[in-house]
């Protein structure tokens, strides 16, 4: 595709164009630019949620400003660079070790007296591998945070915390389907 027909596709939001150029296209071109601008581990579909959600405000304003004065490649390199540096203070660390916001310990998992159910959360928590996804978790729908209020004390968009909760509750499944498994045998 020329890069023409890549902007054109990207602007009208072609499913199958978008994927290939983001995923796989532009994989070791984001790759890089992680390496970069971040001294700690970022998700990489955090990164092109992030950055498609940039490009994509004002009716695909970046996208249509793109004046071919280059490779769609070079311009995508410079303005996510741009971007992301300014950003890379509330990107999403993926590494559990060092999790960007602290969990209260004394945080209450169940309002009812159902205290095993408490336990058993608890417990399919204690195996998840990222911090952020449990506090989501903990705060979108235990503690029924409005999503905005929760975007912004993370510094993240509202699209990228709704992005960030399915991530959370595909893990938190999977955990809790080996449990079962687990237990089953």
């Amino acid at each position: 595709m020329t890069d023409n027909e890549i902007i054109k596709a990207l602007i009208a939001r072609d499913r199958k164009v978008t994927e290939d150029f983001f995923f796989t296209q532009c994989r070791p071109l984001f790759c890089s630019i992680i390496g970069l601008v971040f001294s700690y581990d970022v998700d990489y579909d955090e990164f092109v949620n992030e950055l498609y959600v940039y490009l994509m405000e004002n009716d695909a304003q970046k996208l249509r400003d793109f004046e071919y004065r280059s490779s769609v490649y070079t311009w995508l390199k410079v303005l996510a660079i741009r971007y992301f540096i300014k950003k890379r203070d509330v990107m999403i660390d993926d590494s559990p070790e060092r999790p960007l916001y602290e969990v209260p310990v004394q945080t209450s998992v169940v309002q009812d007296d159902d205290v095993a159910a408490g336990y058993d959360l608890e417990r399919l928590f204690s195996g998840m591998t990222n911090e952020r996804y449990v506090y989501v978790i903990r705060k979108l729908i235990l503690e029924d945070c409005e999503p905005e209020q929760l975007a912004n004390e993370m510094g993240v968009t509202t699209a990228n915390l709704y992005n960030i909760k399915r991530r959370a509750m595909v893990q938190l499944t999977r955990i809790a389907l080996n449990d079962i498994d687990e237990y089953g045998k």
